[in-house]
């Protein structure tokens, strides 16, 4: 038997080739556009809360981490909790990476539900991951005048508590609503503000009673004296057969759902509010510059300046990857038609 010297395969050396050689060029490609250069990142929230304080944390250190570590700018771009910033993050921003957003999870729902005013395609955004996994809750200020400890104390309330919201179709009216419409919560919303930081003056001077899109991360930073010192009075938390100790009392709000279908409308209304700052480009982006900016996220989560100024602020981030927060995103969208429909009237319903 003739044993045959083995043939080298010159197409599949040179294709292996190319492709060792390609990353420190896209590397190189990546740092060349940024270097000099400055990323705005467009957050949809107002200045003090919880959406401006986490991005501002990020400017300060995500730089660093981009190849050509540019400057990194944050820009308040308010208007109907944060809807304003994702419409123009899909539709005007240019295409190139210098221009990356912040906005609620909430409003990256509303294609779902049909919303016109919604002016995207959810799936579609450059996501690069998720800054910070969170749990929501919902607060009274001084009890409200009534006491109003728990979600059953709201729901058996004399006077009807006014709730502070930035929107219309925003998470701050949606949040409440479905308090209201499905368990008999004795509340009314009232729109106008240009986020919490706004409700929670209103709160003080006695225009609003309360509020919901009370993060811990928020609580524990920008309310965390008004919180401990008993004026802001957290009533209900939306973990899924979760309590979080931070929250003490606070009903967990699907204790009292009473059908599977309120289940499912729960965990698409409150659920996606545990992708708490998702952080996006637009889409079409340049998959070498996506890929780079995904890793500058994660590498920015472990640099020890950035955990040490998150400390200062109360907050310690847990992030998602680009790819979880898609395949979140993806399964929240197969959401069966007739739980979409109940949860929309639900929540829009004043």
């Amino acid at each position: 038997m003739i044993m045959r010297k083995p043939r080298l395969n010159f197409a599949l050396l040179a294709s292996l080739g190319s492709v060792v050689l390609s990353a420190p060029a896209a590397a190189d490609s990546v740092a060349d556009f940024y270097k000099g250069k400055t990323i705005n990142l467009w957050v949809g929230y107002g200045t003090g809360g919880g959406y401006d304080t986490t991005a501002r944390v990020v400017a300060r250190h995500f730089g660093r981490h981009v190849p050509g570590n540019p400057n990194v700018v944050v820009q308040n771009v308010t208007g109907a909790g944060s809807l304003l910033a994702a419409n123009n993050l899909y539709n005007i921003a240019p295409k190139d990476g210098s221009v990356l957003g912040i906005f609620s999870s909430t409003v990256a729902m509303l294609p779902l539900y049909g919303d016109p005013k919604a002016k995207f395609e959810t799936l579609k955004f450059s996501w690069i991951g998720n800054i910070h996994r969170d749990t929501l809750a919902c607060g009274v200020w001084k009890g409200a005048g009534q006491n109003i400890k728990t979600l059953e104390d709201l729901i058996a309330a004399k006077q009807t508590v006014v709730f502070g919201s930035d929107g219309g179709d925003a998470p701050l009216t949606r949040w409440p609503l479905f308090m209201k419409n499905v368990l008999g919560a004795n509340l009314k919303v009232v729109a106008g503000y240009k986020g919490t930081r706004d409700i929670n003056l209103a709160m003080q001077s006695g225009e609003a009673g309360g509020s919901c899109g009370m993060f811990e991360s928020t609580v524990s930073s920008a309310y965390a004296q008004d919180y401990t010192e008993g004026r802001l009075n957290l009533f209900v938390q939306t973990g899924f057969n979760r309590n979080l100790p931070y929250f003490g009392n606070a009903t967990n709000l699907y204790k009292l759902l009473k059908t599977e279908e309120e289940v499912q409308m729960a965990k698409l209304v409150f659920g996606v509010s545990e992708l708490t700052r998702p952080f996006a480009g637009p889409p079409g982006l340049d998959p070498l510059k996506l890929a780079a900016l995904r890793k500058a996220l994660l590498d920015m989560m472990q640099d020890p300046a950035q955990i040490e100024e998150a400390k200062k602020v109360g907050t310690q981030f847990s992030p998602m990857t680009g790819d979880e927060v898609v395949a979140e995103l993806t399964e929240l969208y197969k959401t069966p038609k007739h739980v979409v429909d109940r949860a929309t009237e639900v929540t829009s319903k004043p």
